[in-house]
């Protein structure tokens, strides 16, 4: 006997959204068109969200109230009315920050609620720095670039450093090879200004800003690989970054590889693709490949790399390019090999001065090394990419706050 199937009719209707609901889901949807459209007319913000025209009405008198929103302009010199009024959001309304924390020194950048900068500062940071004193003079430098910039109170800031950032406290994690200020600054932070602070691997906070607005934008699944002093990864798979769960996802300077001397250990990558890439190691093929001797560094590294790029050094600079390209390779083929990126990001002053010519090299030594097809692109954000992504989490952070409509 053959079962029949009674025809069951449309499925029962879905819960429906409560006025609230709705409201905040329509205003967070023309704030984020306010700001990556910029100015929008009422009609315009009705022909892109949908809206009948009275729920736009609605929602703009109500961004209006809540300070979020503002009459920036006409659409048009001839036209009048209400209808050609151009709406904005209010940049000056939050602050916000980001900090980049190197070995070397502190890098500042003070921003408005759209993440334009309104502030820069920096300080260098010597060896022989006493740790409480460079806490001092970091919170220092930050409190006076946020009030130079005409930025009364700061709304969050956030910090890009190396090393862990272990996931469950947000805290980094020692391991003997950084200053202890790194950490010392973040928590002085947090508690002298008594807001939101985020702190972020620095490979991380450059892949925010490569997705965003670089490289990897439109791209939901690629890998970043950061090459300067040290090297690091950030891995985003399906539109998330992946810490792992000690923070420690992209620690591929401790990949044992072949070509060095020992296995790494827990506080020392020299035995690891470190030693293969990093810039000690890029200065000293630069060296043997008959380079003016640079001295040390990431700017030395990253100058070496630029000067084999340019039309001086001939056939040296393209045995030098093409000998660190295959290094760069055996990083990136035990990437894909592990997660099939699709796309990998070559950033850090090392990747970013190699560019095209880099990338092209491991793109082309990729195949002969993995059957995964990958496409392999130089880093494009401009300035420090670590500031970038800095400046665009605590933006999010901010807005994620701010951008919440009155009830």
């Amino acid at each position: 006997m053959t079962a029949t199937r009674a025809h069951a009719g449309p499925p029962p209707p879905g819960p429906t959204a409560s006025p609230r609901t709705a409201r905040v889901i329509n205003d967070r949807l023309a704030l984020g068109l306010l700001q990556s459209e910029g100015p929008l007319t009422a009609a315009q913000l009705k022909n892109l969200t949908g809206l009948s025209r009275p729920s736009v009405a609605d929602l703009v008198e109500r961004l209006q109230d809540a300070g979020l929103i503002k009459v920036a302009g006409t659409a048009g010199e001839d036209r009048r009315g209400p209808n050609a009024r151009l709406y904005a959001i209010v940049a000056d309304r939050a602050y916000i920050a980001g900090v980049d924390i190197r070995v070397s020194g502190i890098a500042v950048t003070v921003a408005d609620l759209l993440g334009r900068t309104v502030g820069t500062a920096a300080m260098p940071v010597g060896p022989s720095d006493a740790p409480d004193e460079v806490t001092r003079r970091g919170t220092e430098l930050l409190e006076r670039t946020a009030h130079e910039a005409g930025a009364k109170a700061l709304h969050t800031v956030a910090f890009g450093a190396p090393g862990l950032v272990d996931p469950a406290t947000g805290q980094l994690r020692a391991t003997g090879a950084l200053p202890a200020w790194h950490g010392d600054l973040v928590t002085e932070v947090r508690g002298r200004l008594g807001i939101p602070v985020l702190l972020e691997n620095e490979c991380n906070l450059a892949a925010i800003a490569e997705q965003r607005v670089g490289a990897a934008l439109g791209r939901h699944t690629f890998v970043l690989l950061w090459l300067g002093a040290g090297v690091g990864a950030a891995v985003v798979l399906d539109g998330r970054l992946r810490r792992g769960a000690s923070g420690g996802t992209g620690e591929i300077g401790f990949l044992p590889v072949p070509g060095t001397s020992r296995l790494p250990s827990v506080t020392d990558c020299e035995g690891g693709f470190h030693s293969l890439a990093g810039s000690a190691a890029v200065c000293a093929l630069a060296r043997r490949h008959g380079f003016p001797e640079p001295g040390d560094g990431i700017e030395t590294a990253e100058a070496a790399v630029r000067w084999a790029c340019g039309p001086g050094p001939g056939e040296r600079g393209e045995a030098f390019l093409d000998e660190l390209a295959d290094r760069i390779s055996i990083g990136a083929a035990a990437v894909c090999a592990v997660l099939d990126p699709g796309c990998v990001v070559l950033a850090g002053e090392i990747g970013r001065a190699g560019g095209e010519a880099l990338a092209g090299r491991v793109a082309r030594r990729l195949p002969l090394m993995s059957p995964l097809s990958t496409d392999v692109r130089a880093g494009t954000v401009t300035g420090s990419a670590v500031l970038r992504g800095a400046v665009l989490s605590a933006m999010d952070a901010a807005q994620e706050d701010l951008f919440v409509p009155t009830p």
